[in-house]
């Protein structure tokens, strides 16, 4: 009964949520931002790299013209993922964005999972600016930073990059310096920043516009030098499997919307401007990328494209060296502002966690001059720095991915739980069913309009089988591509049974009831949307080799021994939630808990012997 209790307590431990009882009106934070530096935030860190180097790379690698078809999918599987942030920014407007999502629907553990994820994100995320910021730079210089540094000081190691990148290291630290001097100050840049991002976008669109040949889509194979691989030529040269692995290299160009969500203590009317700032910067991002990928294919034959650079060459290929120039200067700016938004949400997510107590708490300290979270900037900012410095692009690309990808699925369930259960229900866990009456609650047959603890269970379960399932036809799908034909009978028998499970499944959650709560923003085609989303992270998510799981696993590991040794312990959720008879028996253990008097309300903060800081609640009810 001992090991029952522990074992009960523990997993408690582990789901306990986080009450949504402030509505971030009385953050630390200053509230400075509007809903235009919203909007030019998700622009400006999102326009960078996909633009600038993304384009070109896929469209000469991996799909060839259909490039702008592989943009699309990438934006279609993105937009469902930001319409669920969106509604989240709307429940929850505070700082952490997937982080604190989770925590108030799931629970702590998947909170902390979801929250190391996006510090990987984002730390990831800001290293790769930074280092294909150096690229396009060397590359202008024909490489000759580059080959120096290889020459100079080369790095032989097989998963770091060829030579340590000081340039970079720089970059990012001085970014970090603005950022931890102060928010309104970073924002105003970065809209300028955007602006000039903007307009050099502008100028790619109407100079290459002029050059563009319709001819360049339907490239025949005899065409095609030898020298170069073209593929089967056309405007799909790599098919199917070229356009979908080129989607999962292009969702890379729309990973940073989601750093808008994590600024809901820093934004002035987050409930409205959140969700309004993700879908525009969303639709203004998609009509860059289209844009840009049909004029580099049209104006520029695809198998001549340059992964690093490909504006800078294509400008020099048709001879108009002034607008290379011009478009090369406003690269290098619109790249400063991508890597200020892949930077800007770090610290923001370190905070929200370490305000949690669930990471190191020195994290949570605010400046009282600047208002930001100074200590977590710069540790996050000097991380990001060593990782740009010692991995090259693909590795911090790859890397990446996974993380981001995980964090949307979790957001997309979230939706799907809290849209089916009611606000009460949050704090409720236990009841007792008989297994007709679950039956009948799978098809709703009592017609019931509002959630109940069952009918959220059967969401849950049903949500749960439909991601194991969708991991099944995952399994099938990537690695069997080409063999979904009437040659191989079999694996369409098997996809069809795992699609037909998926709609059964989608059916049974359709019928049940949904919470009627109004919301600045919902979710649009409920549970269709977010179960959509889920299907396409996941697929992405098996497109990524085994080297990207190994890493992903031991930084997951690096977490969790975090978290199990700190964090459970030193919860402000799990402190709110001990009872009295916890505190007698810690008190029996020999921590000092003097400070609870059995009769005044509030956290106290206390010491255990070994120095760490301890919580207690005063008059907590059993």
């Amino acid at each position: 009964m001992r090991a029952e209790g522990s074992m009960r307590r523990f997993w408690t431990a582990l789901t306990r949520k986080k009450q949504n009882e402030d509505d971030g009106s009385e953050s630390k934070l200053a509230r400075v931002l509007t809903l235009l530096d919203l909007t030019g935030l998700g622009v400006g860190s999102t326009l960078g790299l996909g633009v600038y180097v993304l384009a070109g790379a896929v469209a000469r690698e991996q799909a060839g013209p259909a490039v702008v078809v592989s943009f699309l999918v990438a934006a279609i599987a993105s937009a469902i993922a930001a319409l669920c942030y969106a509604e989240f920014a709307a429940r929850v407007p505070k700082a952490g964005s997937a982080y604190v999502y989770s925590y108030v629907s799931i629970g702590e553990f998947t909170a902390f999972t979801i929250g190391w994820n996006l510090i990987l994100e984002y730390v990831i995320g800001t290293a790769s600016v930074a280092r294909g910021m150096s690229g396009y730079i060397d590359s202008l210089a024909d490489n000759k930073i580059s080959k120096a540094m290889r020459d100079a000081m080369p790095i032989d190691v097989d998963f770091l990059s060829d030579y340590p990148d000081f340039f970079s290291f720089i970059v990012v630290m001085i970014l970090a310096g603005l950022l931890a001097y102060g928010v309104k100050e970073s924002t105003l840049m970065n809209n300028v920043f955007t602006g000039v991002n903007l307009i050099v976008i502008g100028v790619v669109l109407v100079a290459g516009g002029i050059n563009c040949d319709p001819d360049n889509w339907t490239i025949d194979p005899k065409d095609i030098p030898e020298e170069y691989n073209g593929g089967a030529g056309g405007f799909a040269p790599f098919g199917f499997a070229g356009i979908m692995a080129g989607a999962a290299k292009c969702f890379y160009g729309f990973v940073g919307f989601d750093c808008i969500a994590t600024t809901g203590e820093e934004a002035k009317n987050p409930e409205r401007n959140i969700p309004l700032a993700i879908v525009i910067s969303l639709i203004i991002i998609f009509l860059a990328y289209f844009g840009i990928s049909t004029v580099l294919t049209m104006a520029l034959p695809y198998y001549l494209q340059d992964p690093e650079a490909p504006f800078p060459h294509l400008f020099e290929s048709i001879e108009w060296y002034a607008i290379k120039w011009i478009v090369s200067i406003g690269a290098i700016f619109a790249l400063c502002t991508s890597l200020l938004g892949a930077m800007f949400p770090l610290p923001r997510v370190l905070y929200a966690m370490s305000s949690d107590g669930i990471i190191y708490k020195k994290l949570q300290t605010v400046h009282p001059k600047t208002q930001t979270p100074v200590l977590a900037t710069l540790l996050s900012g000097l991380l990001a720095a060593i990782m740009a410095a010692l991995f090259n692009l693909q590795q911090l690309i790859d890397m990446m991915s996974i993380g981001t990808l995980l964090a949307y699925t979790i957001v997309a369930v979230s939706v799907l739980v809290l849209r089916y259960q009611t606000e009460e229900m949050l704090s409720s866990s236990e009841f007792s069913v008989t297994v007709p009456q679950v039956l009948r609650q799978l098809f709703n047959s009592e017609r019931l309009k509002s959630p109940t603890l069952l009918s959220s269970a059967v969401v849950k379960v049903s949500v749960c089988i439909f991601a194991v399932f969708v991991c099944g036809a995952c399994g099938i799908l990537v690695p069997a591509e080409d063999y979904i034909n009437t040659d191989y009978p079999g694996v369409i028998a098997g996809l069809a049974v795992l699609v037909a499970v998926l709609v059964l499944l989608f059916g049974i959650i359709f019928l049940q009831p949904t919470d009627n709560i109004k919301l600045t923003f919902k979710v649009p085609l409920v549970p269709l949307l977010p179960l959509i989303s889920v299907f396409f992270n996941l697929y992405l998510m098996f497109q990524l080799d085994s080297g990207t799981w190994i890493r992903f696993s031991v930084w997951l590991a690096v977490g969790f021994f975090i978290y199990f040794s700190y964090g459970i312990r030193h919860s402000v959720e799990g402190a709110r939630l001990l009872t009295k008879s916890e505190l007698a028996e810690s008190k029996a253990n020999g921590i000092d808990n003097t400070g609870y008097d059995g009769a005044s309300d509030g956290v106290v903060d206390q010491k255990h012997p070994n120095g760490a800081p301890m919580y207690t609640i005063a008059n907590e009810s059993t």
